[in-house]
């Protein structure tokens, strides 16, 4: 038999489900809604933790309780990979118009909000057998952050290497003010000669730490997504690594595998 807390949280999720509460808006006092079901403030903020936990409200310091906005999902296809391939040669002011988040997302350029940070560091064992070069070799390591306007959370935290060497003929791939690149990595990538052949994604998933769960907003108990990202080029060299933390409230992944006829 459910508790007197689970049938007061149960009603309480009706309701947002329903429309009758919206997104915004203010849930009753703790005192109210105790004395509406005829129950105690403790019992109620049980009940309130409930819809916490499941990312259904937020508690906002010195305000109360709120319905919480839905954030905008993610739908990242395996096909966006080749949708990027075939804008590399495309001149840079149609290039200049969307971009793989705005691809993902429905939204359009003017609709985000973008920061990108570069720095030198140096390959560790994992990179290095990643990459295929000696541990120390100079890498150039990048890392974005894309939200939507109207939210307070990137929809990922991104972080992308390049081997220093393979790039360097190209300046401006060293330089983080040439941020955000119409056409991406591929693009990038291009204009010192290389084209990618494959890339491979390997998917995991965690709880977030901390400092993850802060700065994708997460509700109580959201897993993240883990996606490695290797690009090789027709050379089967690898090219590029990207580290992927995507959030498990608002990222579906669809992968689409095409068969051979007999």
């Amino acid at each position: 038999m459910a508790k007197a807390y689970e049938r007061i949280a149960d009603e309480l999720r009706e309701s947002i489900r329903a429309g009758q509460l919206s997104p915004g808006e203010r849930l009753p006092a703790e005192t109210v809604l105790a004395e509406q079901y005829g129950r105690s403030v403790p019992t109620i903020r049980e009940a309130l933790r409930l819809l916490r936990d499941e990312g259904l409200i937020e508690k906002q310091h010195g305000r109360g309780n709120f319905v919480r906005r839905p954030r905008t999902s993610v739908l990242r296809t395996n096909l966006r990979h080749q949708w990027e391939k075939n804008r590399v040669q495309e001149p840079e002011e149609q290039r200049k118009q969307t971009g793989a988040t705005e691809h993902d997302t429905g939204l359009q350029v003017n609709d985000l909000v973008f920061r990108a940070s570069y720095r030198e560091t140096k390959a560790n064992r994992d990179l290095s057998e990643a990459f295929g070069v000696p541990e120390g070799e100079v890498l150039v390591e990048r890392t974005y952050r894309t939200r939507y306007a109207a939210e307070r959370a990137p929809f990922a935290l991104v972080t992308s290497y390049l081997v220093r060497d393979m790039v360097a003929s190209n300046p401006d791939l060293l330089n983080e003010e040439k941020e955000p690149w119409p056409g991406g990595t591929q693009n990038q990538l291009f204009t010192v000669g290389i084209e990618l052949d494959r890339i491979e994604e390997r998917v995991t998933a965690r709880p977030p730490t901390p400092e993850e769960a802060e700065e994708l907003d997460l509700p109580h108990g959201t897993a993240v997504i883990l996606l490695r990202k290797t690009s090789y080029d027709i050379n089967d060299r690898v090219v590029e690594i990207s580290d992927i933390t995507l959030p498990g409230d608002r990222t579906e992944m669809l992968f689409t595998t095409p068969l051979e006829r007999w």
